[in-house]
């Protein structure tokens, strides 16, 4: 089964190459569609944001489509940056500079405090507009200083329940099998072999 997998990002195709292993796909991602148009994640929740991609993407290549919209919710910014997380420190803005965001919001925030979960949610299309959607969610706290150089986004400062180390002080494989994103993975891959609904009958 040929899937497009909505972006172009390519630390997240390679996460997801790592995750998908096994499964009975053919991996496709947008540097391989150059004219496909930017989607524009103006949804109020991931599932929204995600089911929009997979939409767009599946209805301009004609083939079944995989899109997901991940974040960092800190329960002490109310839940910020939540879908805002590509561009909390504003449009264009780098990884490094989110996460230094939210470190100056939560300030001395004591560390009972600094909970937080990321959640990823993974949406499949199809070019007919038949959707489904699987979820992922990781429980943790954040660190006071960044630690540790792998991975992407807020890892170096997202420390996952029940661990000393980031997830950017993982291995991938280390973090693959703790991440939201490797847990909505999982869903979709169980839900691929079981054909459950109309897109992966």
């Amino acid at each position: 089964m040929k899937i497009v997998l909505a972006t172009r990002n390519r630390k997240k195709v390679e996460e997801f190459q790592r995750v998908l292993v096994g499964a009975p796909l053919q991996l496709l991602d947008l540097r391989g569609y150059p004219d496909a148009p930017e989607v524009v994640e103006d949804g109020t929740t991931f599932t929204e944001n995600a089911v929009k991609k997979a939409l767009q993407v599946a209805r301009f290549t004609g083939l079944p489509a995989l899109a997901d919209d991940s974040g960092l919710e800190v329960d002490a910014l109310g839940r910020r940056p939540g879908v805002l997380s590509a561009r909390y420190a504003g449009p264009g803005a780098k990884d490094r500079q989110n996460l230094e965001r939210v470190l100056v919001e939560l300030g001395e925030c004591p560390e009972l405090e600094r909970t937080a979960r990321f959640v990823c949610v993974l949406a499949v299309a199809d070019a007919s507009g038949q959707t489904q959607t699987f979820e992922g969610v990781v429980e943790g706290r954040i660190a006071r200083t960044p630690q540790g150089e792998n991975g992407f986004g807020y890892d170096p400062v997202f420390v996952p329940e029940g661990e000393g180390r980031s997830f950017a002080e993982m291995s991938p494989a280390e973090k693959d099998a703790l991440s939201h994103r490797g847990r909505a993975v999982a869903r979709f891959v169980a839900a691929l072999h079981g054909h459950v609904g109309p897109v992966l009958a």
